[in-house]
């Protein structure tokens, strides 16, 4: 008998324990003031056992992000989809509703725990995600774009993360069909639209440097 997918079950189910264990902690105490065997006790699992696994907190807590990376069904769903159909904002409602049913998680990777290394490899995943469906969407129509389409991917990605730290860390008042919306509208009619303004009052009106 096949005994792999059990220990495949048990594996999973210790990264999760341990997972859950160190967003718990973080949240309680914040990153620095945690320890492996607090993590430990916490999963009640053993410290061979955590070692097994993961060098050591920090590895621990990109791999909080890693798996989010893994899971792509979760995190963006419908990228395939929107490039079919065009510019839906599925995907970005997907984070919207995967942020909400894991929020605790999604805490503690935008508060930049950890010296930032989570928030880094999680804004990375995003943007490469980001730069791939702007230059699939531009091979399909086989248009020229007018901005360098890394700097795009980076702003949009800033953008979001921008958002998202700030949704999941307060009560907005927006659901996530709500807020996707407005970033989908934010994206197709651009700032000079969204802020009221017409094209003939675009010259210096967002000018906001001191």
């Amino acid at each position: 008998m096949d005994m792999k997918p059990a220990g495949d079950r048990r594996v999973r189910r210790t990264r999760a324990a341990l997972r859950q264990a160190l967003v718990e902690l973080v949240l309680d105490k914040g990153f620095h003031a945690v320890t492996v065997e607090e993590i430990t006790e916490r999963a009640d699992v053993g410290r061979a056992t955590f070692y097994a696994h993961y060098r050591d907190k920090e590895d621990l807590l990109v791999g909080v992000v890693r798996d989010l990376a893994e899971d792509r069904e979760r995190l963006l769903p419908a990228v395939r989809q929107a490039h079919a159909e065009g510019f839906t904002g599925l995907p970005v409602k997907y984070i919207f509703e995967h942020a909400e049913q894991e929020k605790p998680v999604y805490q503690v990777i935008l508060r930049g725990e950890g010296d930032g290394r989570a928030l880094r490899e999680f804004t990375d995943l995003i943007r490469t995600h980001a730069e791939a469906a702007f230059r699939a969407r531009v091979e399909q129509l086989a248009v020229t774009p007018r901005i360098p389409l890394d700097i795009v991917a980076r702003a949009w990605t800033g953008e979001l993360i921008g958002l998202l730290t700030w949704w999941v860390e307060n009560d907005t008042g927006y659901g996530a069909a709500e807020i996707t919306a407005h970033l989908r509208d934010l994206s197709v009619y651009g700032r000079v639209w969204a802020t009221g303004l017409t094209p003939s009052d675009a010259p210096g009106a967002l000018d906001l440097t001191p």
